[in-house]
């Protein structure tokens, strides 16, 4: 349970990153966040392991009590407007392709997966949204320097830019977790991964 994630708010209540169960407690025990409920009352570290007693939730015990694990946490003193773009990263080219190679089809743990050009870089491809995809390493080794036509491959679908942002979302772009619907709007944002860039 403390690998779970937590939807992380700043004071205007708009969603900025997501964190651990962990470092969400720790931020709680702190006083730099405050848990916040869907019916938007907010908790201090000790009101919420009061609260989270009488509960058979998700919870993390110590020798005293449970605590319930919370799901949407808000920062004290960050107002900062979280960016609009979704971040050109790996791990969100990934999470847009549900970890599925985009010619076989088939599902792989991230470590088996490689990125690829859709139109090599070698004829003039971009590293962008729309000319990368996720792909098996046979797949990728089997394509080579070559456009799927000319490796007679066929994509499964044509890359494109998420309008969500991967970090809020499971696999296939569902929410997480519900208790984070009333807090995700339009302005979903992923900050914590690494920017591709073109070359």
């Amino acid at each position: 349970m403390i690998s779970g994630s937590v939807l992380v708010l700043n004071r205007s209540y708009q969603p900025i990153h997501v964190t651990s169960v962990k470092r969400a407690f720790t931020l709680l025990y702190m006083d730099a966040a405050r848990v916040i409920e869907s019916d938007y009352r907010t908790f201090d570290f000790e009101s919420w392991a009061a609260l989270s007693a009488a509960t058979e939730d998700d919870v993390i015990r110590t020798i005293g009590r449970a605590i319930r694990v919370p799901r949407v946490i808000m920062l004290q003193l960050y107002d900062r407007m979280p960016r609009t773009k979704v971040r050109f990263s790996r791990l969100n080219i990934y999470t847009r392709d549900d970890n599925t190679c985009q010619y076989c089809g088939h599902k792989f743990p991230r470590a088996a997966l490689n990125l690829d050009h859709v139109v090599p870089r070698a004829q003039g491809g971009r590293t962008t949204w729309e000319n990368v995809v996720c792909c098996c390493v046979p797949c990728n080794l089997k394509k080579g320097a070559n456009t799927p036509t000319q490796a007679h491959m066929a994509l499964l679908r044509q890359p494109d830019r998420p309008r969500w942002s991967p970090t809020f979302r499971a696999p296939g772009g569902r929410v997480a977790h519900r208790e984070w619907l009333p807090f995700l709007g339009l302005v979903d944002a992923s900050y914590w991964n690494t920017e591709l860039v073109d070359e």
